[in-house]
């Protein structure tokens, strides 16, 4: 395995726990660039702890290819998944972000509230697992649970999962992470909007395109600044 991507991965997980969008859980991964039927996800640890020795790689069923004594995420099913499904897809974050979490609980829809937020005019759809499988631990652990999420997810960057967080999909690591950090940022900006009253003029999904495409252009100056203060 390419030790750069790797480190690219280590840092992502380092960047989403500094930014408060994972806590002890959370977990992010990225598709093999040498091989696209294989991705690269953490072992099972605290996202602030990853290190690019930490870093596995995973068929696209979510087998790892050489695990070492290393213990896997068991929600590595909902990443393989989302692979399998969306060939566009480069990297994939899933955390429980507590700002983000109340979208999935009520009827309001997540907005896009500015533009760096843009991504989410689109639409973001919620995935309730009752819905497919009926009382069950939350958790998306099993191929079966996976394939149910990312069909939900559809073509969309971020679907909300009831009850637990969301998901961020990107065409790279670095768009991934955007995505997953402003998701958390356009939700507390919504909440706060809110309060005042009235209806929120968010992003219509002409202008969230428009901005998205100037977003993914520019991401690398974000990536940048995020990536110094978790190497200082």
């Amino acid at each position: 395995m390419d030790v750069a991507p790797a480190d690219d991965l280590a840092i992502a997980s380092r960047i989403l726990s500094d930014q408060g969008v994972f806590d002890a859980a959370g977990h992010v991964s990225m598709r093999d660039p040498q091989r696209p039927d294989r991705f690269l996800m953490s072992r099972s640890l605290a996202p602030a702890l990853v290190t690019a020795d930490d870093i596995m790689e995973l068929t696209l069923d979510c087998e790892p290819c050489d695990a070492r004594g290393r213990t896997p995420f068991i929600e590595r099913h909902l990443h393989g998944a989302v692979y399998r499904a969306r060939p566009d897809v480069m990297a994939v974050a899933h955390g429980h972000t507590p700002s983000v979490v109340p979208f999935g609980l009520v009827q309001a829809p997540m907005l896009a509230t500015y533009h760096n937020a843009a991504f989410l005019a689109a639409g973001v759809p919620v995935f309730d697992i009752r819905a497919r499988f009926g009382e069950t631990d939350i958790v998306i652990s099993s191929a079966e649970r996976g394939t149910a999420l990312a069909d939900a997810l559809g073509d969309k960057a971020v679907l909300l999962l009831r009850a637990h967080g969301f998901v961020a999909v990107g065409p790279s690591l670095q768009a991934a992470v955007f995505r997953a950090i402003f998701t958390d940022v356009s939700a507390r900006v919504q909440l706060q909007a809110a309060t005042l009253g009235g209806p929120i003029a968010a992003l219509s999904p002409d202008e969230g395109r428009m901005a998205d495409a100037i977003n993914l252009a520019t991401v690398g100056r974000s990536w940048e600044f995020w990536k110094r203060r978790v190497q200082e």
